[in-house]
């Protein structure tokens, strides 16, 4: 489908003292899947209503492709929004709520029925036409209320949080389903989450949103493997956090890092850092070793909590140093049996070590994240 592109120009929106969204520049080609992600109260949904007209931004352009659409009325963008309480029609059958939105064009009763059967066709509906939302699952309301946003042919699909409010298994197999319905359309989404494992699974790409500010925009593997900030890395996924020093670089583009009286390598992010910054590792990128292991970037520590989550265990493990850090590892049935109290090396190779500015605060322990 043609169309799509969305940019955002400098977008700011005040309400009285308050800035909800502060000067956001970002540009989402057309088709693909973009996600704003962020906790609440960051301007994610703010930034959404703007896009779909509800809100009119303070300062700043919102281009669709290539028109400045920031006055534009909502009804007079090619824009649709699903909400997160899918705003179906209880009086409605499936098959009366997807038609609706034709009610307002000149299409005759038979391109109506076409539309429509193509519409439930799409999101696999077709034998649930004539039943009323009250009959149907919460899944299944969500797909109706695709159904009637496509239906429309928009440029741009806006969602809000539209698997919130459904069980956790369900979101899971509605994150797969929406993805590729989405490829198959070829619609320009942009979803708005506070869930990372949705803004993750989903996207081509992610906006990461803090008080109002964009903190980094890039694919689900960038901004997870390669985050630009301690907010960032503390934000989505697990992290081990820790404030340390850097002391300069060793000569083989690498960082020497202080970490209480053990030296560490890292091989990744500000390597040319001095003084007061943040150290980061994901918890499976830690490798638990025997006690009393020794070489580069190894620290003694002692096994303080362990979790079993099915496929993985987690440790939690209080460092010679005095930090806590979180080792992932998978369970294949060969590994030693690591209870609490038990001493263990703990080794974070270099190109497992990035280097943060160091935010204002410094982020607390790792905390035990079973099932999220």
């Amino acid at each position: 489908m043609p169309g799509g592109h969305v940019q955002l120009v400098d977008l700011t929106k005040r309400f009285e003292d308050f800035e909800a969204v502060s000067h956001i520049s970002v540009d989402i080609p057309a088709g693909e899947f973009f996600s704003l992600l962020g906790p609440s109260g960051c301007g994610k949904t703010t930034t959404l209503r703007m896009i779909a007209g509800f809100e009119r931004p303070t300062e700043g352009r919102i281009m669709l492709d290539g028109r400045d659409v920031a006055d534009v009325p909502p009804h007079k963008r090619n824009v649709n929004t699903v909400f997160q309480n899918y705003a179906l029609f209880p009086h409605l059958d499936v098959t009366q709520n997807v038609a609706f939105g034709l009610r307002f064009t000149n299409a005759d009763k038979a391109e109506v029925n076409r539309k429509v059967a193509k519409a439930l066709a799409l999101v696999q509906l077709e034998q649930f036409a004539e039943r009323r939302p009250a009959q149907l699952s919460g899944g299944q309301q969500q797909r109706v209320a695709l159904a009637r946003a496509l239906i429309l042919n928009p440029q741009v699909l806006l969602l809000d949080e539209p698997l919130g409010a459904l069980d956790a298994k369900l979101r899971k197999s509605l994150q797969v389903e929406l993805k590729a319905l989405q490829e198959k359309v070829g619609v320009t989404f942009v979803y708005v989450t506070h869930d990372q494992e949705e803004a993750l699974t989903m996207s081509d790409r992610i906006a990461v949103l803090s008080e109002g500010r964009i903190e980094q925009v890039g694919t689900p593997q960038d901004v997870y493997d390669e985050p630009a900030s301690a907010y960032v890395a503390d934000f989505l996924g697990v992290s081990n956090l820790m404030p340390a020093t850097a002391v300069g670089a060793n000569g083989s583009g690498r960082c020497r890092v202080q970490l209480g009286d053990f030296e560490l390598q890292a091989g990744r992010g500000d390597l040319d850092a001095r003084g007061d910054v943040m150290i980061v590792a994901r918890p499976e990128r830690v490798q638990l070793e025997s006690h009393g292991e020794t070489g580069e970037n190894r620290i003694p520590g002692m096994v303080e909590r362990v979790v079993y989550v099915g496929p993985v265990s987690q440790f939690m493990i209080r460092l010679a140093s005095g930090q806590m850090v979180q080792a992932m590892v998978a369970n294949r049935g060969i590994e030693p049996v690591l209870e609490s109290g038990t001493p263990v090396s703990v080794c974070i190779a270099p190109d497992a070590l990035r280097v943060l500015r160091a935010p204002d605060r410094a982020p607390a322990d790792p905390v035990e994240v079973a099932g999220n």
